[in-house]
């Protein structure tokens, strides 16, 4: 049994968790043995990004959402609750859990929290099928660079025409044997 000290402990240690996550994700995961959590964990830590998976009492995940802008989960925090916390690109996380959901079907995500909005599981999913930011990043980098690798062909292409119709004809010359 927690003292009153260490609950107090953790609930600071959530609210402020809560009030730097971008996005929360709650999940129930009643009915997964110990190993299916382990696995959960291991994806969740070995993926790029930094990601926080706890499973807390809902009285103390009640108080640690109050006054962190996140009071919008309050009505998911029923039965075995297990929150998952994403720092960095909310996307990567949210894929995690839906695969794991479709893989593990007593793992039932509840809803979620992004950016002072309320996610209901049909939106989870689909965010989960957006491309990451680093994905987002990569495509905008390629718009940005293709104009000016097609103006530096453009440019040089002439300079090229040139150079091909000079040794065309050195070529054809030195098969005639002129000089």
């Amino acid at each position: 049994m927690l003292t009153r000290a260490q609950k107090e402990d953790q609930v600071s240690e959530l609210r402020d968790k809560f009030a730097r996550a971008s996005s929360v994700f709650v999940a129930d995961y009643r009915g997964l043995s110990v190993k299916q959590v382990t696995d959960l964990r291991a994806r969740l830590s070995g993926g790029e990004g930094d990601v926080d998976y706890r499973v807390a009492k809902n009285t103390l995940l009640r108080r640690a959402v109050d006054g962190s802008g996140a009071e919008v989960l309050l009505e998911h925090f029923s039965g075995p609750t297990a929150v998952a916390l994403s720092y960095g690109d909310p996307v990567q996380l949210a894929k995690a859990l839906v695969d794991y959901s479709k893989e593990n079907e007593v793992f039932e995500l509840k809803g979620g929290y992004l950016d002072g909005k309320a996610l209901g599981t049909a939106e989870i999913a689909t965010l989960a099928t957006l491309p990451s930011l680093d994905q987002l990043r990569a495509k905008l980098v390629g718009l940005v660079q293709a104009p000016a690798t097609k103006l530096v062909r453009l440019l040089k292409e002439p300079g090229g025409q040139l150079a091909r119709l000079v040794a065309a004809q050195r070529d054809k010359l030195e098969e005639s044997g002129g000089a």
